[in-house]
């Protein structure tokens, strides 16, 4: 597994990753940050669909029967 290594991370740990990110972005920059990668996320999801809609319509199965898988 690629992220294998965050199983051995303790709270301790991840206080001092959010305390550096803290103070290199600082208080007003990670809520933007937040938003732009919740905004990423779902533009992500929405390609997965339109990609997965699209090659099930090249296969010629309905769209329908994709939403039920």
């Amino acid at each position: 597994m690629v992220f294998g290594f965050l199983q051995n991370i303790g709270p301790w740990q991840l206080l001092i990753v959010v305390a550096v990110i803290a103070l290199l972005f600082g208080g007003s920059k990670i809520p933007e940050l937040a938003r732009s990668l919740g905004k990423a996320k779902g533009e992500f999801k929405k390609g997965l669909a339109e990609g997965e809609k699209e090659e099930a319509e090249a296969e010629g199965k309905p769209a329908k029967e994709l939403e039920k898988v």
